[in-house]
């Protein structure tokens, strides 16, 4: 059975190649990619980027999916305290699928409780300093590295590492039995 990749974007703002990036690497590892938003239709990029919206975050049924990708971008903090992003990353987290996101993302991750004990990493700037403080504030270890792979969790400090992202998620599902 073909696996199947949930890649999460805000509305607007999302980076954009922190989401074309991995889609187009899961799509040749010949992985199925469904988008989902608040709204469906397009979704724009901060550098101009339209990315089409197939499912709403209400709709997702996470039990449908090998993995759940956040993507990051100034647009990505409309998630921070959302509801139905908070369910889907702890419900991916209790099926103990591949749960990721990148640059500022893993906000919504340590405020939906999923990082509590786990190693992760954050985009941090002069503009995001509380992100370090948002995920230690969810029990999670801080690691000041690109990338950080704890278990089935996989979190990315932003867009320069977007391939690596990508390659850890493939090999991640690659590897695993589900």
């Amino acid at each position: 059975m073909q696996k199947k990749v949930l890649i999460i974007v805000s509305p607007r703002d999302f980076r954009d190649e922190e989401y074309f990036v991995p889609k187009g690497l899961f799509e040749k590892a010949a992985l199925t990619v469904d988008t989902a938003s608040t709204a469906l239709g397009i979704a724009y990029g901060v550098m101009g980027g339209e990315a089409e919206v197939n499912l709403l975050l209400e709709k997702v049924e996470v039990k449908d999916y090998a993995a759940v990708v956040f993507v990051g971008g100034p647009g990505a903090r409309s998630y921070f305290d959302h509801p139905e992003a908070h369910r889907i990353a702890q419900e991916a987290a209790k099926m103990k699928m591949v749960l990721a996101a990148i640059c500022i993302a893993p906000v919504i991750l340590a405020r939906s409780g999923v990082l509590a004990g786990r190693r992760a990493t954050v985009w941090t700037s002069a503009l995001d300093k509380n992100a370090v403080r948002d995920l230690e504030r969810g029990d999670a270890t801080y690691l000041a590295e690109e990338l950080v792979t704890d278990n089935n969790i996989i979190t990315v400090q932003g867009p320069a590492a977007a391939s690596k992202f990508a390659a850890a998620i493939i090999y991640r599902l690659q590897s695993s039995n589900s």
